[in-house]
């Protein structure tokens, strides 16, 4: 039955993805970015109601309280990353606009892709690293100013449950850039959308929000540690049956 229900999900994206972003590419050059954000939004939302009920994947989200309760006050999320869920969820919950980092591969994705090029988001290429970085600060540091949350996942990939990926400073040093607080986020996604996975499992997936870190006058090693730390230590205590072994150190990288 999951068979069945995952693939009737994947038909409900693509058959839903093509008209949407059709009419948010015709309608990018007259609506407003926030505008136009928020129209794809709609389309994100329709996408995690289709999974409750086709799927039976539900969201619980801790830390509410945890965000920025002023509307115009930045903030940098730095997330766990297991499956796509967390894309399509955490905009979908969010109250303030979320501006990605991404591959720009995934602009060329027929009608997803195009539509997400029309959107206030950084798309950077990993060939050149120098220049990507440059580019996150000077386009987070606008968005940023304007009132969009930038959301980063520091592993830069998706990771299986139960794994620890190699936690990237990029997010820690673009709030050190910008004098902006990172706001750590834990997700279980991994037990019900595993990672490149076609067929997903009904259950509960936990976004535990973690208390803002401050990053002025702070080292992005060090920062990005503690964020390391507390998105592990949190993944832990959600999941416990997914890790076997203690946490151990993982090297930092630029």
């Amino acid at each position: 039955m999951n068979v069945v229900r995952s693939w009737l999900h994947l038909l409900f994206m693509a058959v839903t993805v093509v008209p949407w972003a059709t009419a948010a590419v015709l309608l990018s050059p007259v609506l407003p970015s926030t505008r136009l954000y928020w129209f794809c939004i709609v389309w994100v939302r329709l996408q995690i109601w289709a999974a409750r009920w086709l799927l039976g994947i539900r969201n619980e989200v801790i830390g509410w309280d945890n965000l920025p309760t002023d509307a115009r006050a930045p903030a940098i999320l730095l997330a766990k990353h297991q499956s796509t869920w967390e894309t399509f969820a955490l905009p979908a919950m969010m109250p303030h606009p979320l501006a990605f980092v991404f591959k720009r591969e995934l602009l060329y994705i027929p009608f997803f892709g195009w539509a997400l090029g029309r959107l206030d988001m950084i798309h950077i290429d990993r060939a050149k690293r120098a220049q990507a970085f440059q580019k996150v600060v000077e386009q987070g540091r606008a968005l940023l100013q304007r009132g969009v949350w930038v959301i980063m996942f520091p592993e830069g990939t998706r990771v299986p449950r139960g794994a620890v990926g190699q936690y990237k400073t990029g997010g820690a040093r673009l709030a050190v850039a910008t004098g902006v607080p990172v706001i750590p986020i834990a997700i279980t996604s991994g037990r019900c959308w595993p990672r490149r996975a076609i067929v997903k499992r009904p259950g509960t997936v936990v976004f535990s929000i973690g208390k803002p870190i401050p990053s002025v006058g702070r080292d992005p090693h060090d920062l990005m540690r503690e964020v390391r730390d507390w998105i592990e230590a949190e993944m832990r205590r959600l999941d416990p049956e997914a890790y076997r072994e203690p946490a151990s150190p993982e090297r930092l990288v630029a």
